[in-house]
């Protein structure tokens, strides 16, 4: 009898850990509560070279400078992704490469991503300029990942503000913004 239970207690306890990591990475992929997606989203204008403007700290970008990514299509219909920043301490390139693919439709600015294996994160964009494709506001699946994004290096101070004022209004932690160096 003390057997069974246990063999029960396992199958369970393994249900429950396979739960949780499911429902954990669905929520990875997830947009904040309040937050929402452009919509009439063109993949083909957003691929090429986005420099990163500004961004909130997390770890796998820590320290980094002159960070860009390329964004070319893929067989699959996905897009890959190449982010590359130097890292100033080490005194040495750090790149990654990824995939990402539409969650709501090719229209709508919202991509899962995966650096490593199947992990993925969300990818909203949140503000986008819809004349040139120059610049665009983008936030992961929390309000504790935020990007500004720009074709150029930099960014006119007035667009920036802009940027900084609409992240701020969607409850984004603004003045932990790091500006990256080019």
């Amino acid at each position: 009898m003390i057997g069974v239970r246990t063999r029960r207690t396992s199958i369970v306890l393994r249900g429950m850990v396979v739960f949780c990591f499911l429902v954990m990475c669905a929520g990875c992929v997830g947009i904040p509560d309040g937050v929402e997606a452009v919509k009439g989203f063109d993949v083909k204008r957003y691929l090429g070279t986005w420099y990163e403007v500004a961004r909130l700290d997390h770890s796998f970008e820590r320290g980094l400078t002159k960070v860009r990514t390329e964004y070319t299509l893929r067989d699959d219909g996905g897009i890959k992704v190449v982010n590359r920043g130097f890292d100033s301490r080490k005194n040495a390139w750090k790149e990654v490469t990824g995939k990402a693919y539409f969650v709501a439709g090719p229209d709508v600015g919202r991509l899962k991503v995966s650096f490593y294996g199947p992990f993925y994160g969300g990818y909203n964009i949140l503000e986008l300029d819809r004349k040139d494709y120059s610049y665009a506001l983008v936030c992961g699946p929390s309000r504790k990942y935020l990007w500004i994004l720009a074709r150029e290096r930099e960014l006119e101070e007035s667009v920036l503000a802009a940027l900084i004022e609409k992240a701020r209004g969607l409850g984004f932690d603004t003045d932990e913004f790091i500006f990256v160096e080019h």
